[in-house]
């Protein structure tokens, strides 16, 4: 039974607990209790004891479960979720202040254009927050010059895809997953025989002494399923691939980690072949500095908590 607040009973004075906050804004996040416990070191069970805390001291239902399984925030959840992530980032920022010395300087990232929409926005505000006066300058290059870039020690740290030699160079791999055929969610370009790809400039790539491992992996599954294809459009970008696609003349290959609105992914039983799994690796030049290694180690956190948040609208025709 829940508390009802207007009760002359209840106290008004009851302060909000931060170590409730955090475990229910993780649980939103995570979309799940078991992996929000796993990241503060709590049970499954025990986290579901703070949630139901919460919710007796506000005297409304936070969470309920949505399509999937995973755990969504009810309207009033959807209202405290704001407002708590700026109370936890005030926190952080004041206990941050007084048990650090502050950094200062500036850290060099780099990034493929995608991943910096999919990623970068949410990383540099939660860095600010705790490290405000670190400036981060950001490079979007695709990731072979990026690997240059490092190389040269014109960059600090950089996303770059997997699959790049990466020598003596400090690399962790970040994410996995499948990349997904992406398509229009108004036209039908996937039904398309020949099947019209944009993919990246290949001769883009193999001027520098590589190949593009996603073309690749397009052009390889549909010779090996027999479907006829045409490169219809190119681009040195990911988003540059994207256009043709949202005006329905074409499909590409992506991750789903960032699909502007009018793109989804292809769902199986629309006929194209599987693609192989890909990953995202955090790549650091061979001195960092001690503000590009507090960056690198924040952007590692920050994958952990979105490594299962797969956004699951783009499965299904909109």
């Amino acid at each position: 039974m829940l508390m009802n607040m207007s009760d002359p009973g209840i106290p008004r004075n009851l302060g909000l607990d931060i170590d409730l906050l955090r475990s229910f804004v993780l649980i939103v996040d995570c979309g799940s209790f078991t992996q929000a416990g796993s990241l503060v070191g709590r049970t499954q069970s025990a986290i579901s004891m703070q949630i139901k805390r919460l919710e007796e001291m506000l005297g409304q239902t936070l969470l309920r479960r949505g399509r999937g399984g995973t755990i969504e925030p009810t309207p009033h959840g959807r209202l405290l979720l704001d407002r708590a992530r700026e109370m936890l980032a005030l926190n952080d920022t004041v206990v941050a202040a007084f048990r650090e010395p502050p950094l200062s300087g500036t850290v060099r990232l780099g990034t493929p254009d995608d991943y910096a929409f999919a990623y970068i926005p949410a990383i540099l505000r939660r860095f600010a927050e705790t490290h405000p006066a670190v400036q981060v300058d950001v490079m979007c290059l695709p990731s072979d010059e990026l690997m240059r870039e490092l190389t040269a020690e014109t960059l600090d740290l950089a996303l770059v895809s997997e699959g790049h030699d990466t020598g003596e160079l400090v690399a962790k791999r970040l994410w996995r997953g499948p990349l997904h055929w992406i398509t229009a969610s108004r036209y039908a370009p996937h039904r398309q025989d020949p099947l019209p790809l944009a993919l990246a400039d290949r001769e883009h790539f193999q001027r520098r002494g590589r190949d593009c491992e996603w073309a690749n992996a397009a052009i390889e599954a549909l010779e090996r399923a027999g479907r006829r294809y045409r490169i219809a459009y190119t681009s040195a970008s990911q988003v540059g691939t994207h256009a043709p696609v949202m005006a329905g003349l074409a499909v590409t290959v992506s991750t789903l980690s960032w699909l502007p609105e009018g793109l989804r992914a292809a769902r199986p039983d629309e006929g194209l072949p599987q693609l192989p799994d890909f990953g995202i690796m955090l790549v650091q030049a061979k001195r960092p500095r001690t503000p590009a290694r507090a960056l690198a180690q924040h952007i590692e956190e920050s994958f952990r908590l979105q490594i299962d948040q797969t956004p699951r609208s783009y499965l299904a025709a909109e």
